[in-house]
Parts: structure tokens; sequence; C-alpha cells
């Protein structure tokens, strides 16, 4: 599995993120990831093939996380915006700290 798949189904299963409640699906990573398309990842989810999916290059700020994914999935839920479940992996976990739940 790769690193864009085991965030991904992170992010669904953390969430309960059913396809069919999913309007689209934007992943950007950095300029140093360059072995593939990352929604090909998306792709390996067989419900997943009408979502809509959208990748794109983060900004290259000097200094940032180097080889970093970011996955930004665009659902239709009555959860409060303080009840998703935000997913940060390895080194991520220090751009959001205060997002972690222990």
């Amino acid at each position: 599995m790769n690193s864009t798949e085991e965030l991904i189904m992170e992010l669904i299963e953390q969430n309960a993120i059913e396809a069919a409640n999913v309007a689209s699906v934007f992943i950007s990573v950095t300029a140093d990831i360059n072995a593939e398309f990352p929604a090909k990842a998306l792709r390996r989810f067989s419900s997943w093939k009408y979502v809509p999916v959208m990748c794109m290059k983060e900004i290259n700020v000097k200094g940032s996380l180097p080889l970093c994914i970011r996955v930004m999935i665009h659902v239709n839920t009555d959860k409060a915006q303080q009840d998703i479940i935000h997913i940060y992996l390895k080194d991520a976990v220090t751009l959001r700290p205060d997002l972690i739940k222990e």
C-alpha cells in the first residue's frame, strides 16, 4: 500500500465516509512527489469510481514539509466541523498539532 492509499483509507474509516456522500476529492502533493498520480490510489476503491478527483501541487515554500500528501474530501455530512477526524500520518503531525487527537 502506498502513502496516499494509506491516508485515504484512514480518512474514510475514521470518518465513516461513503462514496455516495462525496462530491469530490482534492489531493495535493509537494513537488518532490512525482512517481505516479495520487488519484490512482483512490481509484483502487471500486465504490469510489464516480467520485471526481483533482490532483495538484502544493506551493513550494522554503522550509516546508517535504514528501507531503494532503487529501481534502468534500463530503455531505451532518457532522459538525469539530467532529470531523483529521488524519496526520508520520511527519505530517507537525502541520496541525492542534487537531491531533490523542
